[in-house]
């Protein structure tokens, strides 16, 4: 890892590390853990599933939809954990290295609030799912291993910001769904609340190191653009995880899958979520629009 090559980040976290500051909690006391959750009622957001809007979803009988909002819910928190573990790992590798002192108080607490997200999700999923999805097999970034060390690092900051992005998108909808069990909401809320302030400095990191590559070698860029497309791409058909399809009772999960990844709703849903991220890649100078 070239990360002495990187030029120093600089950035103004003032008003970001006073949030955090002010905005702590502690998560081992906050959350009121009931007994068990209702089975009648959905656990994810029935208009966020994987089937939604889709005649999949209508062809279920009423207790397998309830069902499907269960295991979905398990396999989004699974993917959270998951996913920040895998950005913590990389986020602890640079936090004392030079080109990231001005930012490091940042990524202390940033480091924190990760390991508490990554706490009260498992606790969730082992209290009422009795376990966690494994992870899945990962997207590499083999295909960018000739790159700059500059850009290298690049993708590894924006692979964490298009995780929290389209986590977020959810969080912030389930966050406010009155049809949830309150522990739900509650979680998603408190994730939420953190994750608008990790995404405000994933996208101020992001720019930085964006604009190091394009001053050092622009013809990096275009290839940054293509792998983020596939890593977008990537990201949305993990939530489609044929275990959480085969424990809610539907036969023939791996056909499922691809079926509704495939359907032209769930593909207008897809678009929909990435809309928010697009729009920054694109306004960024790193869009699909660079694709061949």
């Amino acid at each position: 890892m070239a990360v002495r090559e990187v030029e120093p980040i600089v950035l103004d976290l003032n008003r970001l590390e006073n949030l955090a500051e002010s905005g702590y909690y502690n998560p081992y006391t906050m959350f009121d853990w009931p007994d068990a959750i209702d089975p009648g009622q959905p656990w994810m957001s029935e208009s966020l599933t994987t089937l939604a809007g889709t005649p999949m979803w209508d062809g279920l009988t009423r207790a397998q939809q309830l069902a499907l909002t269960r295991f979905e819910a398990i396999n989004f928190f699974s993917l959270n954990i998951h996913g920040i573990r895998e950005l913590m790992s990389e986020v602890v590798m640079r936090i004392h290295e030079r080109p990231y002192a001005d930012v490091s108080e940042f990524l202390h607490h940033f480091i924190g609030e990760e390991n508490e997200h990554m706490w009260f999700f498992a606790q969730f999923c082992l209290r009422y799912g009795g376990k966690l999805y494994p992870t899945q097999p990962s997207l590499t970034a083999d295909s960018v291993d000739h790159l700059s060390p500059v850009a290298r690092e690049l993708v590894v900051f924006a692979r964490i910001l298009i995780f929290e992005e389209i986590v977020d998108h959810y969080n912030a909808h389930m966050a406010t769904d009155r049809t949830l069990p309150e522990i739900a909401r509650e979680i998603n809320r408190v994730h939420h609340q953190d994750e608008s302030r990790h995404v405000a400095f994933g996208r101020m990191i992001f720019t930085n190191l964006l604009g190091q590559v394009a001053r050092r070698d622009p013809d990096e860029v275009p290839v940054v653009a293509e792998y983020l497309e596939k890593y977008l791409q990537y990201s949305i058909a993990t939530l489609y995880n044929p275990a959480a399809y085969r424990d809610a009772g539907i036969p023939d999960p791996l056909a499922l899958r691809r079926r509704a990844l495939e359907h032209p709703a769930r593909v207008a849903a897809h678009d929909e979520v990435l809309k928010r991220t697009r729009k920054f890649l694109s306004r960024s100078g790193v869009g699909r629009e660079l694709l061949p």
